[in-house]
């Protein structure tokens, strides 16, 4: 997930995103009957600072369902749990929270400033993103 938080905000991103990871786990595993993790890895944050950097990691984020050992699907726009599909047909109705216009403004030349050119950048340039390696508290906070 790529997402901006308020700068002034009382509660740190990557703490509230730990905490949903942990009560979705609970909540799976008491309805479920499931006893380990659901999750391979901690949930890690990393500050993402320049325009290059944004597209390397939303490109790398859209990518995911296609570059596992098995793909998920054959091709992007058929992935329904990813922006990715929106981004593909202007016509498709995006949730509020996302911002369309932001990624296509980021793209080099020879690249168009439009959607369908930022999924063309997407599917042309494999892109990896590093894990942070040190671990991170990931107490909740307290609300």
């Amino acid at each position: 997930m790529l997402c901006q938080s308020p700068k002034r905000s009382r509660y740190p991103l990557p703490k509230i995103i730990g905490l949903v990871n942990r009560r979705y786990s609970d909540s799976y595993a008491k309805r479920y009957g499931h006893i380990v993790r659901i999750y391979q890895k901690r949930y890690f944050a990393k500050e993402v600072d320049s325009r290059l950097g944004l597209l390397t990691v939303s490109s790398y984020i859209h990518r995911n369902p296609i570059q596992t050992k098995q793909p998920m699907v054959e091709r992007l726009e058929l992935y329904p749990y990813s922006s990715f599909p929106l981004y593909w047909d202007d016509s498709l109705l995006a949730p509020v929270f996302l911002d369309r216009e932001l990624l296509r403004g980021l793209l080099p030349t020879p690249f168009e400033q439009n959607n369908m050119a930022y999924c063309m950048y997407c599917l042309t340039y494999a892109q990896n993103a590093e894990e942070d390696e040190h671990a991170e508290d990931m107490e909740p906070p307290v609300m």
